[in-house]
């Protein structure tokens, strides 16, 4: 089963593991971000990664906030729309996880509108919340997000596919 960000709706390998071998949660200081790749118009992926020592676990979904360049505690909190089911998902060290976000597109030209009748709005960077860090991330290419509302659609981490 698809979502409409494109997630499949079935648990890793590592989702049958038991409790009792699965590794302990992952901390914020082990999680750097790996990117914020465009994969649509209104769509991005943002990965994150293990650089700690050892194996951990990442469970749920990202918070999201947009910011200005390094501002992440000036940050704009967005509400997330959560998009099919969540599963733990085990990181060894060096490996990544990864979420989609989607934005509610600004349409029109240079001075956009947003079809709910939203202010649009344009930030140079977001802020993902995953276990107790808050990672900033500027898109791959460089551009803004730009979305239509405070609204976001985001996937639960999942490992790369």
């Amino acid at each position: 089963m698809m979502t409409a960000l494109g997630a499949v709706a079935s648990p890793p390998a590592s989702a049958a593991a038991t409790a009792a071998d699965a590794p302990p949660p992952c901390r914020g200081e082990q999680l750097a971000a790996g990117g914020a790749e465009r994969v649509g118009a209104d769509v991005v992926q943002v990965t994150l990664v293990n650089q700690g020592p050892a194996p951990c676990v990442l469970r749920g979904y990202p918070s999201v906030a947009v910011a200005g360049q390094g501002a992440p505690d000036r940050a704009r909190a967005l509400a997330v729309i959560r998009e099919g089911p969540a599963y733990p998902v085990e990181l060894e060290a060096g490996a990544a996880a990864r979420t989609r976000i989607a934005f509610t597109p600004v349409l029109g030209e240079a001075d956009g509108y947003c079809a709910s009748g939203a202010e649009p709005l344009a930030a140079p960077s977001v802020v993902i919340g995953a276990a107790d860090a808050h990672l900033q991330l500027a898109p791959d290419d460089g551009g803004t997000f730009a979305l239509g509302g405070d609204t976001v659609r985001a996937t639960a981490f999942r490992p790369p596919s």
